[in-house]
């Protein structure tokens, strides 16, 4: 077994991950996970630039996993950055402070990447013989990929709940006219993904990070965040369309009640939830299968 670290820093999140992998059989037996919500992407779409104290919540974020890893004794660290890393003009910056911190250069993806990873991580348990379609709602983009035992067709588009609160939601709750323009977004998008990858075409849908998991914890109704409640549960369209309703219907106040509501992730829900209820609709999936491993158990595997 090989002790590895992997971190995944996208838009909206910063994940850690450590773990022992066997690099044969890829048997992964977890020893740390966390996460810290620090909007890393914090006005990128409007900017072009990562604000300072987006910067340094990172950081700050940065230094207490560097703390993790060091007592558990990781010989590896692969260090991801996604969408808000990507697009920023002052990536530079982001680059020279995680390397002063961790001692390694994060390795800002490309979205073909990222979906090769988010697949590897969220199927490898999964043993069937269809074919999936795996989507990563992130906070800046969505990655979509089919395929089985390997990707057979993945694409990166540009709608995440964090881009798409910051773009068009102005009220609490959100008027109509915001939440008919995040859907023509969301629509737009799933044209651009269908023209590279038949999301139509896949038997079964696994959905990946936290819009998707609160989604889950919230229709399973769990009094607090559970990750093995969550992992592998199947929540119906029926129910994404009754929490999607009843999320746009509600405040942020109303929102922030909710027992399982990460802090971070009360003004983006309504965003994130929206992008999930408009791919059942487009692929006419009846259920979604949630799962709790995704790119940053991919990236931990690609380290061994």
């Amino acid at each position: 077994m090989t002790r590895v670290a992997g971190i995944d820093c996208g838009t909206n999140s910063i994940r850690l991950l450590v773990a022992d992998v066997h690099p044969d059989t890829g048997e992964l037996i977890e020893l740390d996970r966390r996460m810290t919500i620090v909007r890393l992407g914090q006005g990128v779409d409007k900017t072009g630039r990562l604000a300072p104290e987006a910067l340094e919540r990172t950081f700050a974020a940065c230094r207490e996993y560097a703390a993790v890893i060091k007592e558990l004794g990781a010989e590896k660290l692969r260090f991801v950055a996604t969408s808000a890393s990507r697009d920023a003009e002052n990536r530079d910056d982001f680059v020279s402070g995680v390397l002063d911190i961790l001692g390694v250069e994060p390795e800002v993806i490309s979205g073909d990447q990222e979906a090769e990873f988010s697949f590897t991580g969220a199927t490898a348990e999964l043993h069937g013989t269809e074919k999936y379609l795996v989507v990563d709602i992130g906070g800046g983009s969505t990655e979509f990929v089919v395929g089985n035992k390997h990707v057979e067709a993945a694409r990166s588009v540009d709608i995440g709940c964090v881009r798409l609160t910051e773009r068009h939601v102005r009220s609490d709750p959100p008027a109509a006219a915001e939440i008919a323009a995040i859907r023509a977004d969301i629509r737009a998008a799933l044209d651009l993904a269908e023209q590279t990858v038949p999301i139509r075409a896949a038997e079964t849908l696994v959905g990946l990070a936290g819009s998707v998991t609160t989604v889950a914890a919230i229709a399973l109704g769990l009094p607090e965040y559970r990750s093995e409640k969550i992992h592998h549960s199947r929540i119906s369209y029926e129910q994404v369309q009754e929490i999607v309703t009843s999320l746009i219907g509600s405040t942020h106040a109303e929102r922030a009640a909710i027992p399982v509501m990460h802090p971070g992730r009360v003004d983006v829900i309504v965003s994130g939830a929206l992008v999930l209820l408009e791919i059942m609709e487009r692929t006419g999936a009846r259920e979604v299968v949630v799962s709790e491993h995704d790119i940053l158990d991919g990236i931990a595997l690609s380290v061994a």
